[in-house]
């Protein structure tokens, strides 16, 4: 009986370890895992979904080459190190005849040479956006026209901005160095850095806190510890379910934005899986969701027959040719460690 008992119980072990729920690991920006959405792709596909979110993107590039890339097998790198993420090995080719959806995405996202190598397509477009300027309408009249208001000394302690790149090319805009190349602000020059180093030095009186998670500057606002900042559309959305009298506007001089793509990395090892993913995500119902948490605008244009005709208007799903004129989508940036330099520069000045 023993003997009959010491031959079975491997095979047991073996036949719950074949049931085991296999986990998809995500290393994304917040909002891009809630259950609203996520929930029917693990029902589907009797996986389980487990999201870690990043503050940056340079976190998330630090997080792949620093030995943890076999830790996520999907990540959503913006397009300012999307380039750079295919081009280093750090992504796996898609193989787009696993998602029929991808025919779908818009064509003025999918023509970008972003995330293309060697004649292959290392992501799909996932959602798109302004890095706005927000703000407490019982503290403005009108709507602040200029990034200049943060440089107010009457809003002294009551700014806040992000702890991201993007500080340095908001700066760089109202220095005016974006014309007539928006371009420019992903190459500046070293002049063009320091003169941007003093400015934000400038700002620092202003700043009550740099955030580095979207929920960190929801609370900000909540607290009522600032009035106005550089956010994402993702804080207006919570900021608007709890009532919070927020606004949202793209100022004169216009500001830097985002297309994020789903990529799955070389190192993951459920590819298969992560493929099943992409294409669920992509997908015009998955997409509507994603926008309802989000605030974000979809690549998916299928997606706007989904909505209500109010929601199609605030993502300016009517007029996106006009709405992205406004908006300087973010681009590699070459030197991006001479970015990055400057900026620690800014943060540890007393």
């Amino acid at each position: 009986m023993l003997r009959r008992l010491f031959v079975l119980l491997p095979l047991v072990l073996l036949c719950s370890c074949s049931k085991k729920t296999p986990t998809l690991n995500l290393l994304v920006w917040e909002g891009y895992a809630d259950p609203s959405f996520v929930h029917d792709f693990e029902e589907q596909n009797h996986c389980r979904v487990s999201a870690s979110y990043m503050g940056s993107s340079d976190e998330l590039v630090a997080k792949l080459r620093g030995g943890s890339a076999g830790n996520y097998d999907v990540i959503s790198p913006s397009s300012d190190v999307a380039t750079s993420i295919a081009t280093a090995g750090l992504a796996a080719p898609l193989d787009l005849p696993k998602l029929p959806t991808y025919s779908q995405l818009s064509p003025q996202l999918t023509s970008l040479p972003l995330v293309r190598v060697n004649g292959k397509v290392f992501g799909a477009p996932f959602m798109w956006g302004p890095d706005p300027l927000i703000y407490d309408t019982s503290a403005f009249k009108e709507p602040p026209d200029s990034w200049n208001v943060f440089w107010d000394p009457k809003y002294r302690g009551k700014i806040s901005v992000w702890d991201d790149l993007s500080t340095v090319y908001m700066a760089a805009q109202v220095l005016g160095f974006d014309r007539p190349d928006p371009s420019q602000l992903y190459n500046l020059t070293d002049d063009q850095l320091e003169a941007v180093k003093k400015k934000l030095l400038e700002l620092k009186p202003n700043i009550r806190k740099m955030w580095s998670t979207g929920g960190e500057l929801t609370n900000l606002f909540q607290n009522q510890e600032v009035i106005a900042a550089m956010g994402w559309p993702l804080m207006t959305n919570q900021l608007r379910k709890i009532n919070f009298p927020v606004g949202e506007t793209i100022p004169k001089e216009n500001t830097t934005g985002w297309i994020d793509h789903l990529m799955i990395t070389a190192a993951s090892d459920n590819k298969d899986l992560a493929m099943k993913f992409v294409e669920y995500m992509i997908q015009p119902g998955a997409q509507k969701k994603v926008t309802d948490v989000t605030g974000y605008t979809p690549a998916n244009p299928g997606a706007a027959t989904l909505m209500t005709a109010d929601q199609v208007k605030n993502l300016h799903l009517d007029n996106v040719e006009e709405y992205q004129k406004r908006i300087y989508f973010w681009q590699n940036v070459p030197r991006r460690a001479k970015y990055n330099e400057i900026w620690n520069e800014v943060k540890a000045a007393q």
